[in-house]
Formats: structure tokens, C-alpha cells, sequence
């Protein structure tokens, strides 16, 4: 499996990673985990839980467009260290972006999510910038 294939598959990992803490913060607000109603449950969460909660929301989100853009460079056959660079810089910046939201740095966190959206768009525009090099 390719690099950015098995950077696809961390970062469907990632959003349930993104999920813990607020599975953590419904148990420990709430009394315990209303399986019933967890949705509702989520809505109330405050402080770091109403913030993992953004952040596994937002995780996925940004999945689509990064799958997107791996799954357009593999089948337009961009190869390479571009395409490898891109998802793996990808997957960093989701990292850092949970990190960031968890720990209510708001600048960091934007910033690693513009990152990580150029990496989606890049890696969608790959075949074109190729196509762009390679013209006689």
C-alpha cells in the first residue's frame, strides 16, 4: 500500500482518535455516558469537551477532501515524493490540529487547519500541476 493510501487510513483513525476525549468528558460531566441520547448529551458539553467534540467534527469533515485528493492523484498516476510530502504533511497537521483544539490554542489551531486544507486542494490539483510541468 502507497504512503498516501496509508495515509487515508490514519486519518479515518484520527477521527476516532478526536472521539475520546469527548466520550471522557460525557462520562465525567454528565454522570456517565447516555447511550440513550448521546447527541443531546453533546450538546451540553463545555470546556474541553465542547472543544474534542468540534474537533472530531471537524475531523470529519476534512476526511472527504483528503481522500478525495489521494484517491485523484492515484488515479491520474501522480506519483511521487510531491503526493507523498502532501499526505503525510496532511496527517501532521491533523494532529497538531486535535492537540491545538484540545489545549484551546485557537491561532495554532487555524493555522495547522489552512495547512492541512492546502494539502487537500493541492493533492486534488495535482494531476493539473503535473499536467502544467510536463506541457511541451
Amino acid at each position: 500500500m502507497s504512503i498516501p493510501f496509508w495515509c487515508v487510513f490514519i486519518a479515518a483513525l484520527l477521527i476516532y482518535a478526536a472521539k475520546l476525549p469527548v466520550a471522557r468528558a460525557m462520562n465525567a460531566e454528565s454522570g456517565g455516558y447516555d447511550n440513550h441520547n448521546p447527541r443531546a448529551q453533546q450538546a451540553r458539553l463545555t470546556g474541553l469537551g465542547a472543544r474534542a467534540h468540534a474537533a472530531h467534527l471537524n475531523s470529519i469533515e476534512m476526511f472527504p477532501l483528503f481522500a478525495a485528493g489521494v484517491l485523484m492523484a492515484h488515479t491520474t498516476e501522480v506519483f511521487g515524493w510531491w503526493v507523498d510530502l502532501l499526505a503525510i504533511l496532511f496527517i501532521a497537521t491533523r494532529v497538531l490540529y486535535l492537540l491545538f483544539y484540545w489545549r484551546d490554542l485557537a491561532w495554532q489551531r487555524s493555522m495547522v487547519w489552512t495547512v492541512g486544507l492546502a494539502c487537500c486542494l493541492l493533492l486534488m490539483l495535482s494531476p493539473a500541476i503535473r499536467w502544467l510541468l510536463v506541457m511541451p
